[in-house]
């Protein structure tokens, strides 16, 4: 969007301090992304949660660099002036910290990424800190982790009793410690969750996570219910069903086809027609015709 400005690491601690409430989006390419700037979301996550909802995996975990490389890439070209986190997938920052920067990396220099966004806790502090001293923005990620789902034990809400509220606690302070400038909390109790945002003095990102974090995070599939079958989540609020809009345009221009309504007169050439009385072939006709 002309003339926004980006927020950055320093504006979105003054935004907590303030109260004002941090707005995150997944997008995964240009047009989700492009969208998402227009209507003035305040940062854009590319999630590995591309796996699931565009490429058909049934996890994050067969995502590689290179394609968060791609879509962070494609994002970028999207939301020039938004802030991008990019996700670092399975394993790539769990070996040594030498392999772990080359990922970072590609993710800022060709992915074109502002942060880079790590799922874990205390175990991958000294990593972080390393990140960061590399320059680079770190996001941290606890409470659910879908990279170590098969872990965990499944897809289960965090926090629910004493010890693992102290553990994700203790998660969320080594990662500020570390020089994170902000941590989601995913599935998290909303009692541990507003217990961590307020002793930390960075941000946090809710998904799942109750009423009283810095800001929320949702997926941009699952607000906007774009995915056949649609599996209902607890936490999600729909914003728009545009899954069963696109089903019903398509099924409505399979029927034309087959039925011979469409092309009709008004999207026909002909040889009597003037090019000038003819009208715009794309958009504005500015756009040259394919082959011409």
């Amino acid at each position: 969007m002309a003339g926004k400005q980006p927020l950055n690491i320093v504006k979105m601690k003054k935004m907590k301090q303030d109260g004002v409430p941090i707005s995150m989006l997944t997008a995964y390419d240009y047009p989700s992304a492009r969208l998402a700037e227009e209507a003035d979301i305040d940062m854009i996550l590319v999630g590995d949660s591309l796996g699931n909802v565009v490429l058909g995996y049934d996890s994050t975990i067969p995502v590689t660099l290179d394609d968060m490389v791609y879509h962070t890439r494609s994002v970028a070209r999207g939301a020039e002036h938004t802030f991008i986190v990019a996700d670092m997938p399975f394993m790539t920052y769990h070996g040594s910290v030498d392999e772990s920067l080359k990922g970072v990396r590609r993710l800022m220099q060709e992915g074109h990424a502002h942060a880079v966004k790590l799922e874990g806790g205390a175990e991958i502090a000294d990593t972080v800190r390393r990140i960061v001293q590399a320059g680079v923005p770190v996001l941290g990620h606890i409470g659910l982790t879908p990279q170590s789902v098969n872990q965990i034990g499944g897809y289960r809400v965090q926090g629910k009793d004493q010890a693992d509220a102290e553990r994700l606690m203790r998660d969320a302070k080594a990662l500020e410690e570390a020089g994170a400038f902000a941590v989601v909390l995913e599935l998290v109790t909303e009692e541990s969750a507003a217990e961590i945002t307020q002793a930390l003095s960075i941000p946090t990102i809710g998904i799942g996570a109750g009423r009283y974090c810095d800001g929320q995070v949702l997926v941009y599939h699952d607000i906007l219910k774009y995915a056949s079958p649609y599996r209902e989540k607890r936490f999600v609020k729909t914003y728009a069903d545009i899954g069963t809009a696109v089903r019903e345009g398509i099924a409505q221009y399979v029927r034309e086809v087959k039925e011979r309504a469409f092309p009709a007169e008004e999207h026909i050439f002909t040889t009597a027609q003037k090019t000038a009385a003819a009208g715009p072939v794309y958009g504005s006709g500015k756009e040259k015709v394919p082959g011409s």
